[in-house]
């Protein structure tokens, strides 16, 4: 899988590399867990995952939501670096791209004919990414339903969520309904830009994810520190909407 599922070392490394993924507009203009033996991040039954912000989705319904959740919980698990995709309310971040020019494909050409090509072309596919996510989280259910003793995706163990991704993103794991890799494409690419964004966008709680990696957001006015090479940037980041503490 994607460097977001490696050991704890390995994470910022992997969030620094997904800064050159994630467009540049994105990070500032984008449209209860529990501890398993041995220090794995644990995956909790539905209903027992924390919400750190009262957010009602406007588009994911429950089940949805459930998966949603647990899902970005293991792309960008937090450890002591900082918070993860779900105390970063990346989420919320994703819910709210469903009803943007993004999740509707508004200015994406969306007539067929509908054909595998590579991703170089740009997506070719039939649905807009909300209709995929739905689609995609249905299927991706109904595998864990089928394969894993009747639990849905947001009921199993860390590991069990891991090989469940694993085998979306290699293609191992194949949907009738919607293709795995496209649905698991969009699932990670958008819990990057969520991490990353502006927290206006609902993402990136706080900044977090931007004190972790020593970005300063969207400060106007950088004249003091220019020929300062090497100086530690004091500053806290500052979001659209101000300073983030």
């Amino acid at each position: 899988m994607t460097s977001s599922t490696h050991p704890d070392t390995a994470r910022r490394g992997f969030l620094r590399r997904s800064i050159a993924i994630v467009p540049a507009a994105a990070l500032t203009m984008s449209g209860g867990h529990t501890q398993e033996a041995g220090g794995g991040r644990a995956a909790v039954a539905p209903g027992m995952l924390p919400r750190p912000a009262a957010y009602s989705p406007a588009y994911f319904q429950p089940a949805e939501w459930m998966f949603v959740q647990a899902a970005v919980a293991r792309l960008i698990p937090a450890d002591e670096n900082g918070p993860g995709a779900l105390e970063s309310g990346v989420a919320d971040f994703i819910d709210r791209q469903m009803d943007t020019a993004f999740g509707h494909a508004a200015t994406w050409y969306m007539q067929g004919p509908f054909v595998e090509s590579a991703p170089e072309f740009g997506y070719q596919g039939r649905l807009p990414p909300r209709e995929v996510y739905r689609t995609g989280i249905a299927a991706s259910d109904a595998y864990c339903v089928l394969q894993r003793g009747g639990r849905v995706f947001a009921q199993l163990q860390a590991n069990e969520q891991d090989a469940v991704l694993q085998g979306i993103e290699s293609g191992a794991i194949a949907f009738d309904s919607v293709n795995a890799r496209v649905f698991f494409g969009f699932l990670l690419q958008n819990t990057r830009e969520g991490y990353l964004s502006d927290p206006m966008h609902g993402g990136n709680r706080d900044a977090g994810a931007w004190k972790m990696i020593g970005f300063p957001g969207a400060r106007a006015d950088y004249a003091d520190w220019v020929g300062r090479p090497g100086e530690s940037y004091p500053l806290p980041p500052v979001s659209i909407l101000g300073p983030q503490g």
